[in-house]
């Protein structure tokens, strides 16, 4: 048999046997040996990574696309299967709004939440399928917080008013906003739809503390889940309370203004006659002052006119010679007629609005405060300048006296704050209260004042505290507001003697003196104000607060501590 040739250029292929060995550099210590199964070459141009997903983890619904961003939202996350959130050790804060709390304290609770941490509010009221009519629940919300801004309210209360009222109605996301002149309210219906902003300007105010109590009645209504109240009925309503008439007619009201000066002209040391000129005085006054703004107009000059009266009298009275015989104290008429004007009401929202963080509505409250008291020192500086002239003696060493009469004072304080009320339009189921309320705080006033020789200041802090806490308990008690039960009341505290002082030495050119005794009229006027708010606070501990632990404690309106 012949040998198969070797090296021809036959057809046979060569076996694995026959290949010549590679070399040591062609091979690797880490290459299988020949008999082992070779892995799959890896393809160069897809290199793998240690954060690539591993096999057998789904990656979710949506893949990364080629064109991926840091900021994008990651592939393995999904918003329906999303890990659990971290909750403390404590448990998380759970809001219970118990019923019973009355609507002011549940609102102004969630007002004082951050928006996420609201629960999510049961719709009150009735509406259709397509769901509450958003335009005309910001409207009747905007009308509604017109008439208790436009009624001397709070800022803070008209914006918890505003938003029980639109989460009665199914209206959640809603934040109201109120300054001295303009109220607005937003409402967001998702977090993907636009916003609905309405506002309303409140260009006329009135005191008539009758209506602000049917406002609440209303507000009340709405906000309980016991009363059924539609959007037309609410309207409704609030036509009526618009159209009615005030509970006193006008010669009341001039009626009860002459009764205030001669109650405050006894409480500072007068007697019959300074009572019947200082009465006389002040109801001058107010007619002339209703013939201004018969006129139209503004309010400063219907001050201005209403001051000059009283001073008038005061200056008449020490000019005639029958003064000595019958004990007449000018000053005490002209001090009573102040008492009168004196923007006491206008100075505690002021001041209420600062502390409580709404600092735009405060400085344009205390401003207007502050136009009415120049208005009054304008009035009162002419009458007395030209009193000078005329040789008038009027004299600060000689004007008042000390006279010991505390049965005396505490009913003609008593009796002033009953005139207080009338002038305020007050319910007249309110009027005997507050007139209580008063009398308790001259009560309180005299027995630091007086007795325990305290200082005028501090005195009168805690005496208008004794105001605050006592109205804001009534208030709470009727499901009303806190300004008739307080208003009134804080009418014995006012600065009347001081501010008296401090005008007639800048009329005699005794500056120092005049000065002194105006800053003690604002030191005064401050004390009464911060006094009412403490009392307010100091009663909520008092008060079943809405809610239960951590969560429902009633936040302050700021935490800026100073920066």
């Amino acid at each position: 048999m012949a040998e198969p040739k070797r090296g021809g250029s036959g057809a046979e292929s060569e076996g694995p046997e026959d290949r010549k060995p590679q070399s040591d550099e062609a091979r690797s210590a880490f290459t299988p040996p020949a008999g082992v199964e070779q892995p799959e070459p890896a393809e160069e141009d897809s290199p793998t990574s240690e954060f690539a997903v591993p096999e057998g983890l789904t990656t979710g619904e949506h893949p990364i696309p080629p064109e991926a961003s840091a900021f994008d939202t990651p592939s393995t996350y999904s918003a329906r299967n999303a890990p659990p959130a971290f909750t403390p050790a404590h448990g998380m804060p759970v809001v219970r709004l118990t019923k019973e709390a009355p609507w002011q304290d549940r609102m102004r609770t969630l007002l004082r939440m951050p928006v996420g941490d609201r629960p999510v509010p049961e719709p009150v009221q009735r509406h259709d399928e397509a769901g509450p009519a958003v335009p005309r629940v910001l409207d009747l919300t905007l009308r509604i917080g017109e008439l208790l801004l436009a009624g001397g309210e709070g800022a803070e209360d008209v914006e918890a008013a505003m938003f029980g009222v639109s989460r009665a109605y199914g209206l959640d996301r809603c934040e109201p906003n109120v300054t001295f002149t303009l109220l607005s309210i937003s409402y967001q219906p998702s977090l993907v739809e636009d916003p609905v902003t309405a506002s309303r300007t409140v260009r006329r105010r009135g005191t008539d503390y009758t209506r602000l109590a049917a406002v609440y009645h209303l507000i009340d209504d709405i906000t309980s889940p016991d009363t059924d109240v539609t959007l037309e009925e609410a309207y409704r309503t609030l036509a009526e309370i618009r159209r009615n008439r005030h509970p006193y007619p006008g010669w009341a009201l001039t009626a009860a203004s002459g009764l205030l000066a001669g109650a405050a002209s006894v409480l500072v040391g007068g007697g019959p006659v300074v009572f019947l000129a200082a009465a006389i005085g002040a109801m001058l006054g107010d007619r002339l002052a209703w013939l201004c703004a018969g006129r139209g107009l503004p309010e400063f000059y219907q001050f201005v006119v209403a001051a000059m009266p009283p001073a008038a009298m005061g200056v008449a009275l020490t000019l005639a010679p029958t003064t000595t015989m019958w004990d007449v104290r000018p000053s005490a008429v002209i001090t009573g007629g102040l008492f009168a004007l004196l923007p006491g009401r206008a100075l505690v929202a002021g001041v209420q609005d600062g502390l409580t963080g709404y600092y735009i509505t405060a400085s344009a409250r205390l401003l207007e405060v502050m136009y009415f008291f120049i208005a009054i020192v304008i009035g009162v500086l002419v009458v007395l300048y030209l009193g000078v002239q005329l040789d008038a003696e009027l004299h600060a060493a000689t004007s008042l006296e000390t006279v010991e009469r505390p049965v005396t004072q505490i009913l003609a304080s008593m009796l002033l704050c009953f005139a207080f009320a009338i002038l305020l339009q007050q319910e007249r189921n309110t009027v005997l209260i507050v007139t209580l309320n008063g009398g308790v705080a001259w009560i309180v006033y005299g027995a630091m004042h007086d007795v325990g020789e305290i200082s005028a200041v501090a005195s009168t802090a805690v005496a208008a505290g004794v105001v605050g806490l006592f109205g804001q308990l009534f208030s709470r008690y009727q499901y009303a507001s806190a300004l008739p039960y307080v208003t009134a009341a804080i009418g014995p505290l006012l600065p009347g003697s001081s501010t008296y002082f401090g005008l007639l030495g800048i009329a005699q050119n005794d500056l120092n003196q005049g000065l002194a005794s105006l800053s003690k009229a604002a030191a005064l006027s401050l004390a009464i104000a911060i006094g009412v708010n403490l009392g307010g606070e100091i009663s909520r501990l008092f008060l079943k607060m809405p809610g239960a632990g951590r969560g429902a404690s009633r936040r302050a309106a700021k935490r800026t501590r100073g920066f």
